[in-house]
């Protein structure tokens, strides 16, 4: 399959691809972290430079997270770039679907976009990191699916994972600030990288 990893940089979801034989693309406007076959350019210009099967899509989040209502929420000062985001990531999600061939998906953190995704016919789906071998309890993960089915746990490890200390299994949610804290909190864990790939890559 013909694969496109819009707005990654880590290389994580393409690679997982690239494993099970499939020609898998990531996107971003910089360099990918670890290179490989990365087209450095903006995510809609993408769509447009080969024939896609599947394209997977992690649009910028700083907006949309509900995370953030208390900067982007309604009546903030920083509302305008929610909507604005918003109204960029819907075209985003139509123009992949018009182009993809057998279906497209888009992760966001808990956010805004997936009420808007579902009116307009998306299948709406929250999984955990720990439901494919991660011990992370905080980092729910939304995915908008389009001509796909619901993505299957892989290796459910909640019990193992509540045992631990709170300061161990919410690492990402406590990130400590840094220069990459948002690059890191972001990424794709490998677990869901590969059940994308196992269970995507075979349709």
């Amino acid at each position: 399959m013909k694969v496109l990893v819009g707005c990654e940089e880590s290389g994580k979801v393409r690679d997982a691809f690239l494993r099970r034989g499939h020609d898998a693309w990531s996107n971003d406007l910089i360099a990918a972290r670890n290179g490989g076959p990365h087209l450095q350019m903006d995510v809609m210009q993408a769509l447009d430079e080969q024939e896609w099967d599947l394209t997977i899509l992690h649009p910028d989040c700083t907006s949309m997270a509900v995370s953030g209502n208390r900067y982007y929420g309604i009546g903030k000062p920083d509302h305008w770039q929610r909507e604005a985001q918003v109204q960029w990531t819907v075209t985003l999600w139509e123009k992949a679907k018009r182009i993809a061939k057998k279906g497209v998906v888009l992760e966001n953190p808990a956010s805004v976009i997936f009420p808007v995704l579902r009116a307009q016919g998306a299948v709406i789906q929250y999984i955990h990191p720990w439901q494919h071998g991660h011990l992370e309890q905080k980092k729910k993960t939304g995915l908008a699916l389009d001509r796909l089915p619901l993505l299957k746990e892989t290796n459910n490890v909640y019990e193992e994972m509540i045992k631990l200390p709170s300061k161990e299994r919410e690492r990402i949610w406590n990130m400590s600030p840094g220069e990459n804290r948002k690059r890191d909190r972001s990424e794709t864990f490998d677990g869901i990288a590969a059940a994308l790939a196992e269970q995507y890559g075979s349709l």
